[in-house]
């Protein structure tokens, strides 16, 4: 499989204006790959290096060591060729007010030095499902279809790469929806999407693969279902017929909470004992289980395992 990008040590600090001195290192020796055609999740808390990495990709920032490679091209030999083949979808909606979605397509698409016969305007327009709106003002478009139109922006020059930088930021659950439909046919029909989210539930939904970033050093990269792999303790909630809340319960490595008269939440080290045995020691003490709830962990519970001080 081709690779979409390539970075390989890469640093970024900045220094104080006055000493010269060392001030933030952003980024510290960041290696990693995205392959084409995968959805690849970019990862952290604030202020963990993400918008410097995508400052770097999209031309804004200098890096101050290291090697980055976008579809083929070398960042410090062809740098326009760079940031041809990457589209980036800003997280801040700036669309004008008094243009059209056709009208700033085709604005963008000439920034781009596309020429009139080689525009796909309209082709965009039903890949994000704006092509009714195509004529309507942006100020007079929903939430929800002002992101498209941000992705359709990042478009104009079909760059291989798309990068999504808190697409769904203060986006409802119908609008998200519809809008991770659009991104998942992107990607069907060949786009290399990089993803920033703070909705980790959307990651893990999503992506092929994670990178975890913090305090600029890469903490994690591996397949979703790899990082889930990590979670090493499981929940289990009992729903019980009334019983004594003063019982005593004990078992080597587990801990056991009573939350009410008919309840009993169970956390235990995934390998230090099975289920079958949490049941037998329940049926032991004579409890009658109603009903089971199984809590697995997910992608917030790596999160937060790999990047806490």
């Amino acid at each position: 499989m081709k690779t979409a990008l390539s970075v390989e040590n890469l640093s970024k600090v900045y220094f104080s204006n006055k000493e010269k001195t060392p001030k933030v290192n952003a980024l510290n020796n960041i290696t990693l790959e995205v392959k084409q055609g995968e959805i690849f999740g970019l990862l952290g808390p604030n202020g963990a290096g993400k918008t410097t990495f995508l400052s770097i990709l999209a031309g804004t920032v200098v890096k101050t060591k290291g090697k980055v490679n976008v579809w083929g091209f070398d960042l410090d030999k062809n740098p326009r060729q760079v940031r041809a083949s990457i589209g980036i979808v800003p997280q801040e909606v700036n669309l004008d007010a008094y243009f059209s979605p056709k009208k700033l397509l085709d604005l963008q698409a000439g920034l781009y030095g596309v020429k009139n016969s080689q525009k796909i305007t309209e082709t965009i327009l039903k890949l994000v499902s704006l092509e009714k709106e195509a004529n309507s003002y942006s100020r007079n478009l929903s939430g929800g279809m002002k992101r498209r139109l941000l992705i359709a922006k990042a478009m104009v020059h079909q760059p291989p790469i798309l990068v999504l930088d808190e697409p769904t930021a203060g986006v409802d659950v119908e609008l998200r929806k519809n809008l991770w439909n659009n991104v998942k046919e992107l990607n069907e029909i060949g786009v290399t999407i990089i993803l920033t989210t703070h909705y980790l539930y959307e990651a893990q939904e999503m992506c092929d693969r994670i990178a975890i970033i913090n305090k600029g050093d890469l903490v994690a990269l591996d397949t979703t279902k790899k990082l889930l792999e990590r979670i090493k303790y499981k929940k289990i909630t009992f729903k019980l017929e009334n019983f004594d809340q003063s019982l005593n319960l004990y078992l080597p490595n587990v801990k056991f909470l009573i939350s009410s008269k008919n309840s009993i939440t169970v956390s235990y080290e995934k390998n230090s004992i099975s289920f079958e045995q949490l049941i037998s020691y329940l049926k032991e003490k004579n409890l009658k289980i109603l009903d089971i709830s199984i809590d697995e962990g997910d992608l917030e519970d790596v999160f937060i395992q790999l990047t806490k001080s």
